[in-house]
């Protein structure tokens, strides 16, 4: 059971592939343009600063990280855009229209320690709307994609 929750992370020179609960979800080597691990959240970046995924990962970091250069991917030690998050607050200026909705419905469910699923599904939606958003300690932070900023 352990084990189907578990993040699975497989690199080739193609491709990475993250499984869990028996879901993949594949990348293309071109879209990667940056990988590394944010706490415990492994996070892929494309060119626009979006991230393609963030996945929870209980792996070997070291591992992981050398997993990655080995297949030629830009591994960070830290996240590059660490600095341009901003911690949210309800009715937050700058955001684009809707975010702020979204982002109060996280916010309830953080406050609920509900499921994976609805927050993902969220964070999702903000990042079609070129909204980058971590969670620390039951907050939100937010910054803009590059095509947004």
């Amino acid at each position: 059971m352990a084990q189907h929750e578990e993040l699975s992370v497989a690199v080739s020179n193609e491709r990475t592939t993250l499984t869990r609960k028996a879901k993949d979800r594949e990348f293309a080597r071109d879209r990667v343009v940056q990988v590394f691990l944010d706490g415990k959240q492994l996070v892929l970046l494309d060119a626009d600063k979006d991230e393609l995924a963030r996945e929870t990962c209980e792996l070997n970091a070291r591992r992981v990280a050398d997993a990655f250069r080995a297949h030629g991917y830009s591994w960070a030690d830290e996240d590059p855009y660490k600095d341009d998050f901003r911690r949210w607050v309800s009715d937050m200026p700058g955001l684009p229209q809707g975010a702020n909705a979204l982002l109060k419905a996280r916010a309830q469910l953080l406050d609920k320690r509900s499921s994976s699923g609805d927050l993902r599904e969220l964070r999702e939606k903000l990042a079609r709307m070129g909204v980058v958003v971590r969670d620390e300690k039951r907050r939100q932070y937010w910054r803009l994609s590059q095509r947004r900023a």
